[in-house]
């Protein structure tokens, strides 16, 4: 991790890590509870307090000496990921940051998980919210049964497991075409199919008057290769008790469990 073992204590205090589930010390305030965190890494008092209070002016964060117990869910999951900085790691892991939040808050948290990233820090991102990936991560790795089946940029990943279809408008019905109110659509999956159907409406006496184009998102991807049982799987062999085992392809007692994960940038 970093450049060193995982398992070296000195490399999890250079980390910073939020959970999808982070209960706070209720009783605590945001600048009392930060700071006990600060404590607990040896941050020098004066550092800590700086950093505090920047994390918290960053995340715009009102009520900073209100119980914890009193704050909405938006505001403790600010104090949460403001923990996650109080030690200025270089390596940051985000499990779900912006699940259950409004979308006001939502797209603050993301906007800030975005800014880590550009300032230099490593963002190990964890969500089933596949926007989210997709406008916060610069390359993401998708998993089936704890095995990794795609990874890469997002273009990367669409452009190996995704597909490209262009929705041809014409004004004359060409071959293959369907009437879409005034107009005729065919569907096509290649530039070379557009050019033919251009083409087909010229010597009708018509014209192409749209071409839009729909490339596979990074959900409809995943659905496909996190849904496909890997080699090995264990399925079920339906027999008189409903539930016998081959030997070779055991019963598999839940489907595919997928995530998918993005860095800010690379380590």
């Amino acid at each position: 991790m970093a450049g060193a073992p995982a398992g070296d204590p000195e490399t999890r205090t250079a980390l910073g890590f939020l959970p999808e589930e982070s209960p706070l010390y209720e009783d605590m305030t945001a600048r009392s509870y930060l700071r006990f965190f600060a404590d607990l890494y040896e941050v020098p008092r004066e550092t800590a307090n700086r950093r505090i209070e920047t994390a918290l002016d960053d995340l715009e964060l009102e009520h900073r000496d209100r119980r914890l117990g009193d704050v909405s869910k938006g505001m403790k999951r600010k104090v949460a990921i403001a923990r996650s900085l109080v030690n200025d790691p270089d390596v940051l892991i985000y499990d779900e940051p912006a699940s259950g939040l409004d979308p006001l808050t939502t797209n603050y948290v993301l906007e800030y998980v975005r800014a880590l990233a550009d300032a230099g820090k490593t963002v190990l991102f964890s969500a089933h919210n596949l926007y989210h990936v997709e406008s916060v991560c610069d390359r993401v790795v998708i998993m089936n049964e704890g095995r990794i089946v795609a990874r890469g940029t997002v273009e990367e990943i669409r452009a190996e497991h995704g597909e490209t279809s262009y929705r041809v408008f014409t004004t004359v019905p060409v071959e293959g075409s369907e009437p879409d109110g005034d107009r005729h659509r065919t569907v096509v999956d290649s530039m070379a199919a557009v050019e033919e159907l251009r083409a087909a409406a010229d010597a009708a006496g018509g014209e192409v008057v749209d071409i839009r184009t729909r490339e596979s998102t990074l959900e409809e991807i995943f659905l496909d290769v996190a849904g496909q049982p890997m080699p090995g799987s264990r399925r079920v062999d339906p027999g008189a008790d409903g539930a016998r085992a081959s030997d070779d392809d055991r019963d598999r007692e839940s489907p595919p469990e997928a995530t998918t994960d993005g860095g800010g940038r690379e380590p």
